[in-house]
């Protein structure tokens, strides 16, 4: 069993090893950064009363298979998502850049998730309908059912709301630059990348922290429809005093993450072995 074990283990790596990894996760993270773009620039016309609307990662693959070629632009964005969960993957089993138990979880979970997204751009390719838009109450409930589910959507929406203030921990530290092939950059790249990322991930803070109150509600009052995903975290930001000014602030900082992630990815070490 132990023989087979580093067999696999040896085998990923050489998958891992690979040159077009490195060429896919690239374009995973462009294709990330589009994505993102999407979602501020909707959310930030919303704001402003030039249109648009809020709406969360899944949306905007539904603007882009709308648009003049859009099926042919999703098939390269879930190409693009499909190599960035693989090396979110890699990250997580392989540990590469050596980040811990801690952070092969964070990168195993976000590559589920852009499984599942790469999974939505596919069906909506298809034609079969990006999925369902309550899913966050759906799975809130599914996790409600279980023994001591209103504790484990509790625990969850804390931990969403700790993901949020280490977002703004990345924001004010700017942590994320060392990740950057820095030297390569010049003084004005390197001012660029750095306000566009503080800017981005402060505001990547803000919604996560506004998803995770929203789960401690659905599970202080054992309700699940209390519970909101993305967009619907933008769509309570609308809602409040000033609304419109907080909703574009952080739809802005939305836009200025996807720039951020495209600059990320001709810049960003990728490491795999």
């Amino acid at each position: 069993m132990r023989q087979q074990t580093r067999d696999v283990e040896q085998k990923a790596r050489q998958l891992a090893a690979d040159p077009w990894v490195e060429r896919l996760a690239r374009l995973g993270l462009v294709s990330k950064g589009i994505v993102y773009s999407i979602v501020g620039i909707l959310a930030a016309q919303a704001a402003f009363g030039t249109g648009g609307r809020t709406t969360d990662t899944a949306g905007a693959l539904q603007t882009i298979v709308t648009q003049p070629f859009g099926k042919f632009l999703l098939v390269l964005v879930a190409v693009g998502l499909l190599g960035y969960m693989l090396w979110r993957f890699i990250q997580a089993f392989l540990d590469p850049e050596n980040k811990g138990i801690f952070g092969r979880l964070g990168s195993f979970i976000a590559g589920v998730i852009y499984a599942g997204l790469a999974l939505t751009a596919v069906r909506l390719i298809m034609g079969s309908g990006g999925g369902n838009s309550n899913s966050t109450e759906d799975w809130t409930a599914r996790l409600m059912s279980q023994p001591f589910g209103q504790w484990l959507v509790g625990i969850v929406g804390a931990l969403i709301i700790g993901f949020g203030f280490y977002e703004f921990y990345k924001a004010f530290t700017a942590k994320f630059r060392e990740h950057l092939k820095w030297l390569q950059m010049d003084q004005k790249e390197r001012a660029f990348a750095t306000n566009a990322g503080r800017f981005g991930y402060f505001a990547r803070g803000v919604v996560f922290v506004v998803i995770g109150f929203f789960l401690i509600q659905a599970a202080r009052f054992s309700n699940p429809n209390q519970a909101r995903g993305f967009g619907e975290a933008l769509a309570t930001l609308a809602g409040q005093p000033y609304g419109p000014w907080v909703l574009g602030i952080v739809a802005i900082g939305l836009l200025a993450y996807g720039i951020y992630t495209m600059v990320e990815a001709r810049y960003r070490r990728i490491v795999t072995t």
